[in-house]
């Protein structure tokens, strides 16, 4: 009788903490996006989430599974709002690659993220020795410039675009920028020196696609 009043007091001494997936992982893309794959330490980790070790493993096997996650987490919360601002068949070229253009700089300038493209960065310091990741990264960054040409593809079937543009060379064109503004975001630029990189981009809009 003892035994089963001590066990009930024991388990009533306060319920065990219950684990916030969507925060930890939230806090953990931070850490990435700030210093990378390979320079984000477990330890650093489990200080930056508030859970500790064997928490963050049975939930996602190692580091590299909590980075997948967060990969996942990015693409869903960012990556997706920002294909939203592109496929509006109400919007024309011009004014879709605007607003896609501008939501980017937007997420690469904004003060409650680290500065710059998650993907780009991760990508910039991801080295031989974490190939897994790196091949992961370049995947993500494939099916982004797919999500482009797939973009253009449709309004040249619509004839929005001439029949002659180089979709591939455009779609590439415009990758190099984002990288640009990802980078120049980095280093400091902000939403409106961004914002002007983008007006002088379609500025040469006729340009690019004329014959």
């Amino acid at each position: 009788m003892t035994t089963q009043v001590t066990r009930s007091t024991k388990k009533g001494r306060g319920r065990p903490k219950v684990f916030d997936r969507e925060a930890t992982l939230d806090r953990a893309m931070a850490l990435f996006w700030q210093h990378g794959y390979e320079a984000t330490s477990l330890a650093d980790l489990v200080e930056a989430t508030g859970a500790k070790a064997p928490t963050l493993y049975a939930e996602f096997t190692n580091k590299e599974g909590l980075f997948r996650a967060v990969l996942d987490r990015y693409i869903s919360q960012f990556a997706a709002k920002h294909k939203a601002k592109l496929f509006c068949d109400d919007k024309s070229v011009a004014q879709a690659i605007e607003d896609y253009l501008t939501a980017l700089a937007h997420c690469f300038a904004s003060k409650d993220t680290p500065a710059g493209c998650f993907l780009i960065n991760t990508s910039a310091t991801v080295s031989a020795s974490s190939e897994k990741i790196a091949d992961v990264v370049r995947s993500r960054h494939a099916q982004q410039e797919a999500m482009l040409l797939e973009f253009f593809v449709q309004r040249q079937e619509k004839g929005e675009l001439p029949a002659h543009v180089d979709l591939q060379a455009l779609t590439a064109f415009i990758n190099c920028l984002i990288q640009g503004m990802s980078v120049s975001a980095r280093e400091g630029a902000t939403t409106e020196d961004l914002l002007e990189i983008i007006a002088t981009t379609l500025s040469l809009w006729p340009t690019l696609i004329a014959a």
